[in-house]
């Protein structure tokens, strides 16, 4: 039997530094058995070069003939229209396909019998899917960013510093959303000195933000913790009392940092127009929540920095994580091994439709959509292509 090959190609997105096996990962596939291709130039971006790849046992090679030889294609962003086209029966697509968005791909490639992997749901409360959690790794990478990229933006000093010239009072930051991201935010800001308070609709979530050294706050006009520890989703009466009472709030803060994506939606807007009027010159607005649908700071557009007339710098910072390629190519790397060994503990695919994991992250295979959300996403897109009987 004919070892298992993994495809590696370079990301073609804009911005995108990332690459989806790092070479340690790599090195681990090939220890197992596995073959790893990967497009030339892929990881150097990522301070990954070439060499580094050939010594961890992969092989070098085209773009075209990485498509063409390997049965899994491991990629970080959705495929482009070009990779969509070449993928062919049998071949596995790994990776943060964003398939609520790509329903269209998604449905080209199922009826092409190309088995379709995607990290956004997997059931993360599973201890045992950790070492495949790639939304939890990007998101850590993502985090840490944006305490940097603020600390960067702002003009002042984040810390209290005290010098011959005079004391600088330390800056003063609200988190918004203390998932992964934004716990990794809080982190990072109180580790360069600012004063730092999370936010977020749980409750629960007070312990993890305190233990970190933050304040805490939470609404009063609706607790929003949902299924699984996530938040949920607020009705719009209480969506509206929410942002009121937060625009109250953040006024006094020099920086804002907002976390809070929806995958297939458009991001709740946390920073409305009146809010961000009300902040002074100088203030710093992170929107990680930032994608094409929108994002939680009013008027952010992803991968641009904006200042108001009013002075407010808001930055658009949806995928942070590719600002920090090195590392967060290292536990995507991880991720993708680890998914791998689970769906294919030999060199044949194995899809157990009653594992918890497979059932969710396998969207689909031999030809039908397997995941019952994407299903369901998927039967009006369907069915506006169905023509209407002639009379």
């Amino acid at each position: 039997m004919c070892a298992l090959t993994v495809g590696v190609l370079r990301e073609t997105a804009t911005g995108e530094r990332r690459v989806a096996l790092d070479p340690g990962s790599m090195k681990v596939l090939c220890a197992a058995g596995r073959t790893v291709l990967i497009e030339a130039g892929a990881g150097t971006a990522a301070s990954y070069p070439d060499a580094a790849d050939t010594a961890a046992g992969a092989r070098v090679a085209a773009r075209d003939e990485v498509v063409a030889g390997s049965g899994v294609i491991a990629v970080v962003r959705p495929p482009d229209p070009a990779l969509v086209a070449a993928l062919r029966s049998g071949q596995v697509l790994i990776g943060l396909l964003d398939p609520f968005n790509h329903l269209e791909d998604v449905q080209q490639l199922a009826d092409r019998q190309v088995t379709v992997v995607a990290f956004e749901l997997l059931p993360r409360t599973l201890s045992r899917a950790q070492s495949m959690d790639a939304l939890s790794s990007q998101s850590s990478a993502a985090g840490y960013r944006g305490g940097i990229v603020a600390a960067e933006s702002f003009g002042r000093y984040l810390a209290m510093m005290i010098t011959a010239a005079g004391t600088a009072t330390p800056a003063k930051v609200i988190v918004i959303g203390t998932g992964v991201a934004g716990l990794q935010a809080i982190a990072t800001c109180n580790r360069l000195g600012a004063v730092v308070t999370g936010y977020d609709v749980r409750p629960g979530a007070r312990g993890e933000v305190e233990s970190l050294g933050a304040r805490f706050l939470t609404p009063s006009v609706a607790h929003g913790a949902g299924n699984g520890g996530y938040a949920r989703a607020m009705t719009d009466t209480e969506r509206q009392a929410q942002q009121t009472e937060l625009g109250t709030m953040i006024e006094p803060f020099d920086v804002i940092i907002t976390t809070a994506k929806v995958p297939g939606h458009a991001p709740p807007v946390l920073v409305a127009q009146a809010t961000l009027d009300k902040l002074r010159a100088g203030s710093v607005c992170v929107d990680m929540g930032a994608s094409e649908h929108g994002g939680n700071v009013v008027g952010s557009v992803d991968g641009k920095r904006i200042v108001t007339p009013g002075g407010v710098i808001v930055i658009g910072g949806g995928e942070l994580a590719a600002d920090l390629p090195t590392s967060s190519s290292q536990m995507y790397g991880r991720n993708v091994s680890g998914v791998i060994a689970s769906l294919f503990p030999a060199d044949v695919l194995v899809v157990d439709p009653t594992d918890e994991v497979h059932k969710n992250i396998v969207i689909c295979s031999a030809g039908t959509i397997t995941n019952e959300s994407i299903q369901q996403a998927v039967a009006p897109t369907a069915a506006e292509r169905i023509p209407e009987p002639a009379s």
